[in-house]
């Protein structure tokens, strides 16, 4: 009779443990695909397995990170969890469900894998062992959460969730259950691809044992700010010191016009104990975000602006003596941005991420002496670094190859493969040469321009061109791997790809980063223009089938160049680019941007930096309009909203120029689903081969 009991009492608790439905779709980890041909498709792109996460274990033997696979035909990504030995290289998945896991992280004692799940219907913390047995649900809580950390010291996590403090239509006018609408009172009620919902990021801290919460507290209680700061902010943004006891965070502690006028973010310190807040970075005006505590728990760097409103500031790197309050610029003297900090497990050095003549490489900080040692040398962007014993663990990519994971040598910057995830995909792909080149510029300087060429290039043949422009304004054309603006990609489609390194793109010193705030339509463009030109030159370059190409920033330069380019160009594609700097002015979100890169409001007339900016927009140029143009825009960038695109196709069309509206409801400033992808890979070609090729 105990038997009995004991087993429905087991039954009863299985059954109340979140199980996959019988008719759950299952996980999507395709094969490698066999190719019938060694020239890249859109297909073929969408195929990539794309890692991200990396966290090495707290012994250093171990890295757990995701892949995610789109699914073309279900139009659906998945994600897995994946654990690489660093001594043998093997890897396997750990996790197989029907969901994204993400947010992964060791727990402090190794022993187990915490990550974020949606399996039990709303996004929860769950913990697996590092052999993918052993999944279990951790936490409970109502409308789930988007993100955690454990305490170093494993006694406690934070997590963060999204709480209602503003009221809606509904709460105002209960009566009207079926009413749609918003009543806004100030700015910044829409940022980047999302309307505000009434609800701001907050940070919980909750104590933590042998699986379980409890004890939770909003350590932000009532306050109408976000941390990490939205949209983009993530666990990044917050960290937390060794004995648990403090836990440093980033917020923009500003609402409506006040945040949409200011970059002025700051690092706090919330004590554990005493539920005291601090302001770290009191008094420092710019972007100040990415505390990282030093293992000893005795410093806090942090990645730091100097100026407020200039979110192209160069990137300092700072560090905070907990101790004596003391905060020192390491990076003074270094004409360079660094991010991605990392220390090492002595608390003596920092690794991070510089841009330097547009690849992306790993330096390291010796704080002893305040000096900067380059470690890494090569045509490749490395994006993270992370220690794991004696060596780091880093991702990198390049114009040539997604992201995969690398072993560093810190000492030597040798590196050997940890992750080979799309090696046998590549394997079967003839990929386009990628060269560098410098190019005298119009005011005698030295501009790095990469040229891509066609797969099976023939040096006897003459292939049509494409000036890229980078946009940003401030984004390096570095040797990225983009699902979009794919180098490979656009060269596989038989084209010569010129990629110029414009004014305003750093590494390359502040000098030439910041010369293109207020001259929109000055020296880059120039630069521009000198890129295509050269090249052009080439035996194998149709110097009479050109087209210009661009998003955002570029998409501007694209539709200024429509109006200002003395004939050079046979077709044109703008996604996303601004064709109006007066309507731009007053429909996109962040003002600071605006108003440091412009100069101020149209209306200021007696402001000639910015009378001069505007005199740059490309509608005023329509008339000279006079050859065929791809207008690309989603409905949902509120960066530069969709109408600037429709006035471009529809000033195009009005002068009777030959033009298309390729037009994404569901999209934003960028194009994250698979079959729009897609979509958007094939009229991209199908246009440059009507004006190019035909």
């Amino acid at each position: 009779m105990k038997q009995v009991i004991l087993l429905l009492v087991l039954a009863a608790l299985l059954s109340c443990q979140p199980q996959p439905a019988a008719d759950q779709p299952k996980n999507f980890v395709p094969a490698t695909p066999q190719l019938t041909s060694d020239i890249m498709t859109p297909e073929v792109l969408w195929s990539f397995g794309r890692i991200g996460e990396p966290t090495v274990s707290p012994d250093g033997k171990s890295v757990a990170y995701t892949v995610t696979y789109f699914n073309i035909e279900e139009d659906k990504s998945y994600r897995d969890i994946y654990v690489a030995s660093v001594e043998t290289r093997q890897s396997a998945r750990i996790t197989d469900t029907p969901v994204r896991e993400s947010n992964i992280r060791w727990r402090p004692d190794g022993k187990k894998i915490g990550y974020l799940c949606a399996l039990s219907g709303s996004m929860q913390l769950w913990e697996i062992n590092p052999d993918g047995s052993g999944a279990r649900q951790v936490s409970d809580i109502e409308g789930g959460i988007t993100g955690f950390s454990y305490a170093p010291s494993q006694d406690k996590i934070y997590y963060l969730k999204n709480v209602k403090l503003d009221q809606d239509i509904h709460d105002l006018f209960p009566d009207l259950p079926k009413a749609d609408a918003r009543l806004e009172n100030d700015l910044m009620y829409r940022h980047w691809d999302s309307w505000h919902d009434y609800t701001y990021s907050h940070i919980f801290v909750a104590a933590y044992s042998d699986g379980k919460i409890f004890g939770d507290k909003d350590i932000m209680e009532g306050e109408r700010f976000d941390a990490p700061m939205k949209p983009f902010g993530g666990n990044e943004q917050l960290s937390w010191s060794p004995d648990g006891k403090r836990l440093a965070y980033t917020s923009k502690k500003m609402n409506g016009k006040a945040y949409a006028l200011s970059t002025n973010s700051d690092i706090y310190l919330y004590h554990t104990e005493t539920g005291k807040t601090e302001n770290l970075t009191e008094g420092m005006p710019g972007y100040d975000q990415n505390p990282v505590f030093s293992p000893d728990g005795t410093l806090v760097a942090w990645e730091s602006m100097a100026r407020d409103g200039y979110e192209a500031d160069k990137t300092r790197l700072f560090v905070a003596n907990l101790q004596s309050g003391e905060k020192t610029d390491f990076s003074q003297s270094f004409d360079q941005s660094a991010a991605n900090l990392c220390w090492s497990a002595d608390s003596k050095s920092i690794w991070f991420i510089s841009d330097i003549q547009a690849t992306d490489e790993i330096y390291q900080l010796d704080l002893s002496n305040g000096k900067i040692s380059r470690i890494t040398n090569g045509t490749h962007n490395y994006t993270s670094a992370e220690p794991a014993g004696e060596r780091l663990v880093a991702q990198k990519m390049s114009m040539s190859q997604p992201v995969e994971l690398y072993l560093v040598d810190p000492k030597t910057g040798t590196e050997e493969e940890l992750t080979t995830v799309n090696k046998a995909l590549l394997g079967q792909l003839e990929l386009g040469k990628v060269e560098k080149r410098w190019v005298k510029t119009t005011d005698n300087k030295e501009m790095l321009v990469w040229v891509i060429y066609p797969p099976h290039f023939d040096p006897a043949k003459k292939y049509p061109a494409l000036l890229y422009c980078q946009g940003g304004p401030q984004s390096t054309v570095s040797q990225f791997w983009s699902y979009r603006w794919n180098f490979q990609q656009m060269a596989a489609n038989g084209y010569i790809v010129v990629a110029p390194n414009r004014r305003g793109l750093p590494g390359f010193g502040m000098e030439w980063l910041e010369q293109i705030s207020q001259d929109y339509g000055g020296q880059n463009i120039k630069d521009l223009l000198v890129a295509i030109d050269e090249v052009a030159q080439e035996p194998f370059v149709d110097k009479e089938r050109l087209g210009a190409v661009g998003a955002s920033y570029g998409g501007f330069a694209v539709n200024y160049l429509a109006g200002n380019h003395q004939g050079r160009f046979k077709a044109f594609i703008t996604h996303c680019g601004i064709f109006n700097f007066e309507q731009m002015y007053v429909t996109t979100e962040e003002m600071w941007f605006e108003n440091w890169d412009i100069g101020g409001p149209f209306w200021e007339q007696g402001n000639a930096a910015a009378q001069r900016s505007y005199s740059f927009s490309p509608h005023n140029f329509v008339q000279n309009w006079d050859t065929p143009i791809l207008v690309i825009h989603g409905e949902k960038d509120f960066r530069i909203p969709f109408t600037q695109g429709m006035a471009a196709f529809h000033a195009a069309r009005l002068r009777d120029i030959p033009a298309q509206f390729l037009y994404f409801p569901g999209e934003s400033h960028w194009v994250m689903n698979a079959q729009n992808g897609i979509l958007w890979q094939r009229v991209f070609k199908q246009w440059l081969d009507r004006w190019l090729k035909e």
